[in-house]
């Protein structure tokens, strides 16, 4: 019989979500196991799967609704059944119930582009958008109206590319011309102009996380500068025969899994009970994006050889950057890696990411005067950074862990090994 379809709650405590596509059209048959819908979270895609056969009757939740979790977002139906059927089984809930709503929850994204769409001379009401995350955010933010865009993607989803190419192609509209007397006279701004840009979902996940932390987990810091000579020269030879591109951060991430192996105890989170212990290294990669900074996990990286883990971070920050990660890619790990060394920062200090109990933020290599066995040289150093949740772990630990990974990265063999 006809079944109302509800918004899941996909992540914890949420109130509402996004359906960013329909993967399965509406009339169309499925199978158990189909994934019906792409629901988008502040900094992921969650595919929402069929839990029987059936067939999509009635769409409820058009893409880019935000939508109360719990309301019914669609209808499905079995064979034979009739738009009647579907009537029946609403009985009036989907005008009753809660469904879209204007103001967005904790995972959704501003309603901003509504009012080009509704003015835009092509946009057609029967038209159904199939917008990628990361397209979205650049349309609102370029002011491109998506009605207008024809999508290259599979399905013909619209994705970066096809924003990409009508922000440059478009014609720039002239400047109003009221708009420089409102600036010059009559009650012109101390401080000059600005242009507003409205908080994505991810934005605010960043800043209420990344408050939450610094509020609520106490920090202390400890930093390391490493002599990366042999590390940079073990890299060059390694690229040399290997079928992925090996990255510094690559090694970095391969000698904080060999630094836990070295101290165990050190590998923990903290809980209002108890300590947790993992048996795995599982670590997060900051990726900055468009839409703001992700931390995708690599798991059991211990058990990974450099290529492996060159080929599996490499894979997190294409789809990161695409917004094609899953929430649970985004999910666990006790430990993450920040690197800012590519753009010359020479030494920073993170912010952690509860739950985990340590975030090590890695600067740039560069050439320094050191001292080696009591003579003078140059060598190439790289400063390191380690943030520590003191409730999880002590200084003296931390010290310690610290110590193992500058020997790791210092004698870059002993990473392989």
């Amino acid at each position: 019989m006809a079944t109302i379809l509800r918004m899941p709650e996909v992540l914890a405590n949420a109130t509402a979500a996004v359906v960013s596509a329909w993967i399965v059209d509406e009339g169309s048959t499925f199978s158990v196991g189909d994934t019906l819908a792409e629901v988008e979270t502040e900094k992921a895609l969650v595919d929402l799967p069929a839990e029987q056969d059936g067939i999509l009757g009635r769409i409820l939740a058009k893409p880019g609704d935000t939508t109360a979790v719990g309301a019914p977002i669609a209808v499905l139906i079995a064979q034979g059944e009739t738009e009647a059927d579907i009537d029946a089984v609403l009985g009036g809930a989907a005008a009753s119930e809660p469904g879209p709503i204007a103001e967005p929850g904790p995972i959704a994204e501003p309603v901003v582009a509504e009012p080009a769409r509704v003015a835009a001379p092509i946009a057609s009401e029967s038209r159904r958008l199939f917008v990628s995350p990361i397209a979205r955010i650049r349309a609102r933010d370029n002011g491109v109206d998506l009605e207008t865009i024809r999508g290259t993607g599979p399905g013909g989803r619209i994705v970066r590319v096809d924003v990409e190419a009508a922000i440059a192609t478009r014609t720039p509209e002239p400047a109003p011309a009221a708009a420089p007397a409102t600036v010059s006279s009559a009650s012109p701004s101390p401080n000059g102009g600005y242009t507003a840009i409205p908080h994505t979902g991810m934005r605010k996940a960043i800043a209420r996380r990344l408050t939450e932390s610094k509020s609520t987990v106490p920090h202390f810091y400890l930093t390391t500068e490493c002599r990366v000579d042999e590390l940079l020269a073990l890299r060059a030879r390694a690229n040399e025969s290997s079928s992925v591109k090996i990255s510094v951060n690559d090694l970095v991430i391969k000698a904080v899994a060999a630094a836990f192996t070295d101290v165990p105890e050190a590998n923990v989170t903290w809980t209002d009970t108890h300590l947790r212990r993992w048996d795995a290294v599982d670590i997060g990669v900051a990726v900055a994006t468009d839409g703001g900074l992700l931390t995708p996990v690599v798991r059991g990286v211990e058990a990974l050889t450099l290529t492996q883990v060159a080929a599996t971070v490499a894979e997190l920050v294409g789809r990161a950057r695409a917004g094609r990660l899953r929430q649970d890619e985004l999910e666990g790990g006790s430990f993450s890696v920040t690197n800012l060394g590519m753009y010359g920062t020479t030494e920073f200090s993170a912010i952690i990411n509860p739950p985990q109990s340590g975030i090590l933020a890695v600067g740039a290599a560069k050439p320094q005067p050191v001292v080696i066995d009591g003579q003078l040289a140059v060598a190439t150093v790289m400063r390191c950074t380690l943030s520590v949740d003191h409730r999880a772990v002590d200084g003296a630990l931390a010290a310690r862990w610290l110590a193992a990974f500058t020997t790791r990265i210092e004698n870059p063999l002993s990473i392989l090994i």
